[in-house]
């Protein structure tokens, strides 16, 4: 009986050590994550000095493309355009000195998928952007795009565009007149599937033994378990199946295939690279930008992944402590949690170290 009790006590005992310490882990990893600045909600284009500042010259226009798709197949999943994937662009190609006009397959206004914890400046700069959302509630319908306008088309993401896409007939023939006559053709994340039924006037498949990205298979399943069920494929398959060979990156960060005059971003964290490599392709120089807190996090997690911890620390002590620049530790915690969710618990042990330190450098900043 005595021996049953002792047992109890040192269960309970452990059971209660264990709460203690999961609750003070989150109280802990609560302080590491900074106040969101509410003010940014407010932002409107003219105090972006990206754009108002030493403008340049009208250079022509570029199509963006957005999915007119605004449920996952026959789930009961909501989908529709990444409007971070759209904003981030958009004011690129403005800066440089492009019109953007934006169409989708069915034209009018398409649905929009809106992640608060992914938005920026720029991204409610372009919700408070009058001109910007009429032509996003007025989208241009594929079949009435006057092909010979623009200088170079964008396929913006978003889950939607798996559905409506690729077997729309106006992307497909705006797709082969681009490309054979050497115009720029750029797309991130689920926009390239804009690219996948696409055949030459040589017979042969676009996607033939070109370097492209887009979203991974083991960045959608991760996300959506049955992704296999609810998709009608899934995008690195299809893209290999036809003749791709497909650049993977790691999971959730910036990577760029650049073929010729085709252009293609792994994820949302690529919009930016892939706006400024069609500019690039087009043949200009770019404006200079100042580089965003969450593109400084990108840089310090690749860092992470290619050499270590420590040259990542470094990173991060160069960008905050010697340049004063800044740098997003939510998306490196939320890089822990991901690592979490695939089980690697070194990793996100590591990864939460780097949210840590990335608050001393920050607190080391402001004192000097």
């Amino acid at each position: 009986m005595f021996k049953k009790y002792r047992i109890l006590k040192w269960v309970s005992l452990f059971i209660l050590s264990l709460i203690i310490v999961v609750v003070s882990f989150g109280f802990w990893f609560k302080s590491l994550i900074p106040t969101r600045d509410v003010s940014l909600t407010s932002t409107s284009a003219t105090e972006l000095a990206y754009l108002v500042n030493d403008p340049v010259p009208y250079r022509g226009k570029i199509l963006a493309v957005v999915t007119s798709a605004d449920t996952m197949g026959n789930s009961d999943k909501s989908t529709g355009y990444e409007l971070t994937e759209l904003a981030r662009a958009y004011y690129t190609f403005q800066a440089n000195g492009f019109e953007v006009e934006i169409a989708s397959p069915e034209g009018g206004e398409p649905p929009v998928v809106i992640d608060d914890e992914d938005m920026g400046a720029f991204d409610f700069a372009f919700l408070n952007d009058s001109i910007a959302q009429h032509k996003t509630s007025h989208t241009i319908p594929m079949d009435q795009v006057m092909v010979d306008d623009y200088q170079a088309v964008f396929f913006a993401g978003g889950k939607g565009a798996m559905f409506d896409f690729p077997n729309n007939m106006a992307i497909q023939t705006l797709v082969r007149n681009y490309y054979q006559s050497n115009k720029v053709i750029g797309a991130v994340c689920h926009g390239p599937a804009a690219l996948v039924n696409v055949t030459l006037d040589s017979g042969q498949h676009i996607l033939a033994n070109k370097t492209v990205s887009g979203f991974t298979n083991k960045e959608e399943l991760l996300l959506i378990s049955d992704a296999e069920t609810i998709f009608p494929f899934l995008l690195q398959d299809k893209m290999v199946e036809q003749g791709a060979q497909f650049n993977e990156g790691v999971m959730y960060l910036d990577n760029v295939s650049h073929d010729q005059n085709l252009i293609t971003g792994q994820n949302p964290w690529s919009t930016w690279s892939v706006a400024e490599q069609m500019i690039q392709q087009m043949g200009y120089t770019l404006k200079k930008r100042e580089i965003t807190a969450e593109e400084n996090a990108v840089q310090v997690l690749l860092k992470f992944h290619e050499v270590g911890k420590q040259p990542a620390k470094q990173l991060m002590e160069n960008l905050l402590v010697d340049q004063n620049r800044p740098l997003d530790r939510v998306l490196i915690a939320k890089h822990g949690i991901i690592a979490a969710m695939k089980g690697e618990l070194g990793q996100f042990a590591a990864l939460i170290g780097l949210v840590s330190h990335a608050k001393k450098c920050e607190a080391k900043s402001a004192k000097i």
